[in-house]
């Protein structure tokens, strides 16, 4: 047994843990009776990957093939975007989606169906899946894709890892002439300038915003919108960037050595870093290019910067609101969230486009994220936004989730029922997949 958790550090739990190096080799541990669930890399935020008895597919990560002339890539579900990253940009090809970490496992981006900045026109990751093939409790293993086995796939992009273990995806890299952004900033000095700089913003590939969840008054939703697209080499003007186009600047890679104590994270220290955040942006617009890293995946160059909300942990309340509802919706909810003053200084606005999966988080509208200390005055305003949202007509994400509730679950997810019945159809036999969260929520018992 060893204590174990996800990136929120909440909950943490003790379970036996073991890893494969084969397909053989999960075949045997699946043989042993009782409730699983597969791990990858531990950066989903609650305890969807988390169980008495866990899979750590990690050690599966070979790449199986590529074909340089279409970008499609077969490999096993335990590689980390990070490590495709690595070896594909220096030949030209970067991922067809991405969060804002690249370091989660391949598999782990199908389960929870993972997006990026640039859903409004390519999507979530599911959409670019040709193939994969995926174990069940009964040591089979599925091939599946939207045309082969097309339910099983349906259920098992989004599904949280309860349909089996992906083994292997394949799906098509995108073609990039640099490693580098083409990026724009701009100011906006309340949420209804930053919706409209969205509205106006469907061009652009990439687009996401920061904003300050802590503003009230006029400035409630000011925020710093951070549009891109991939540059082309000769967009470059740093000579050495455009001797060497496709190999990115290695940046400065910092820690946090140990896990600070709770009180550090306050409404002072986040009302000081939200408005020197906000200000350090001029007003108006403003171009630049960046490498690909400072643009995706800016706190993967901070590790283990989950430390700093302390030993209690954090959560990320994630949610999306319709596009009809998202000015009225996302106004309320901002100005609930700063009257609580437990605000975030890591919240991050994006549009969706639209997007109709079985399982999926996304739906054509606006998702906000933000990131809070455990804490019962947490705790209690959560459920408060959880009827919020759910009056809305919007939904949480289920890989950033460690609380919603089996009613709000069934209210805002529209094909739980039918998710439900299928998971306990193919949990039929001795081993079943199971995690802390599809207990708490009602699918799995």
């Amino acid at each position: 047994m060893r204590k174990i958790s996800d990136w929120g550090n909440y909950p943490v739990i003790e379970a036996e843990v073991g890893g494969f190096d084969t397909a053989e080799q999960l075949r045997a541990k699946l043989e042993m009776p009782g409730s699983v669930i597969a791990y990858g890399n531990g950066r989903s935020y609650g305890d969807a990957s988390l169980q008495e008895n866990i899979l750590l597919v990690r050690r599966f990560n070979k790449f199986l093939s590529f074909d340089e002339t279409t970008g499609t890539l077969r490999c096993q579900a335990g590689a980390l975007l990070s490590e495709i990253l690595d070896v594909f940009v220096p030949r030209g090809w970067f991922l067809p989606v991405t969060p804002g970490t690249k370091l989660i496992t391949v598999g782990g981006a199908i389960a929870a169906d993972v997006h990026g900045k640039n859903h409004h026109v390519d999507g979530s990751f599911g959409q670019h899946i040709l193939s994969m093939d995926v174990m069940r409790n009964d040591g089979s293993v599925v091939t599946c894709s939207p045309e082969e086995n097309a339910e099983f796939f349906q259920v098992t992009v989004g599904g949280m890892g309860l349909t089996g273990v992906i083994l292997n995806a394949t799906f098509r890299l995108k073609k990039i002439e640099s490693a580098y952004i083409r990026e724009e900033t701009v100011r906006a000095a309340n949420l209804d300038e930053i919706m409209d700089c969205f509205e106006a913003s469907g061009d652009w590939t990439y687009s996401v915003a920061w904003i300050d969840c802590l503003a009230k008054g006029d400035a409630l939703g000011r925020s710093i919108m951070m549009r891109g697209e991939h540059a082309a080499s000769g967009e470059l003007v740093n000579p050495k960037h455009r001797r060497a186009p496709l190999e990115p600047r290695k940046g400065l890679q910092l820690g946090v050595p140990f896990t600070f104590p709770n009180f550090a994270l306050n409404k002072l220290t986040m009302n000081a870093f939200n408005f020197a955040y906000y200000n350090k942006c001029r007003p108006g617009t403003h171009q630049s290019i960046v490498d690909y890293n400072a643009f995706f995946y800016p706190l993967d160059a901070i590790d283990n910067w989950n430390r700093i909300y302390g030993k209690r942990g954090f959560t990320q309340y994630q949610f999306v609101i319709p596009k009809a509802a998202g000015r009225e919706g996302m106004r309320k909810i901002l100005t609930r969230i700063t009257e609580s003053g437990l605000g975030s200084f890591l919240a991050v606005l994006k549009l969706f486009g639209e997007q109709e999966s079985f399982m999926s988080f996304p739906m054509a509208g606006y998702t906000l994220a933000l990131d809070f200390p455990i804490s019962t005055q947490a705790m209690d305003l959560f459920k408060e936004l959880d009827a919020m949202v759910a009056d809305y007509g919007g939904r949480l994400y289920l890989a950033k989730d460690s609380r919603m509730d089996a009613e709000m679950f069934g209210k805002t997810y529209p094909n739980a029922d039918e998710f439900r019945q299928a998971i306990a159809m193919l949990n039929e036999g001795g081993t079943r997949f199971a995690s802390l969260q599809s207990k708490r929520i009602g699918i799995t018992d």
